[in-house]
């Protein structure tokens, strides 16, 4: 066998490796996020229920803007950012006794959905949207 053949199946089998530890951590999340907690559901379970209950309260406008919100996400995964984000819109406006989604709902669930390593972008996109961040600084880790 050449040393070149040899260095392509070497390199081939880290490049296999590296590949299948990628996709192992990230099935190891999506299981760990399927795990019943102390309340006997599951993160998933409680995001399903917050979307739920809070389905009928969305107008038009909030979910464009919801939208407009996840589009810098990239493609692959903002299904899975626009459910979590909208899940905690829901659970926040649930918690506030709303009777529909608005703006500020959006905003504040936005900022508690997003983690605290995004909060630079977080802001630029908000800003860029003219929306004023001075009541949600208390929420942002700058």
């Amino acid at each position: 066998m050449s040393g070149g053949f040899a260095l392509f199946i070497v390199g081939w089998a880290v490049i296999m490796i590296v590949l299948l530890a990628i996709g192992g951590f990230f099935m190891f999340r999506k299981f760990l996020k399927r795990l019943p907690k102390e309340d006997g559901k599951s993160d998933m379970d409680w995001e399903e229920y917050y979307l739920e209950e809070t389905k009928h309260m969305w107008g038009e406008q909030e979910r464009q803007l919801l939208e407009e919100l996840v589009a810098p996400v990239p493609e692959l995964f903002r299904d899975i950012a626009r459910q979590k984000i909208a899940s905690k819109i829901g659970e926040t406006a649930l918690k506030k006794n709303k009777s529909r989604i608005t703006e500020d709902v959006i905003v504040e669930g936005y900022i508690i959905a997003t983690p605290k390593r995004d909060h630079k972008f977080l802001i630029k996109t908000l800003e860029e949207k003219n929306i004023d961040l001075t009541p949600y600084r208390y929420l942002l880790q700058e």
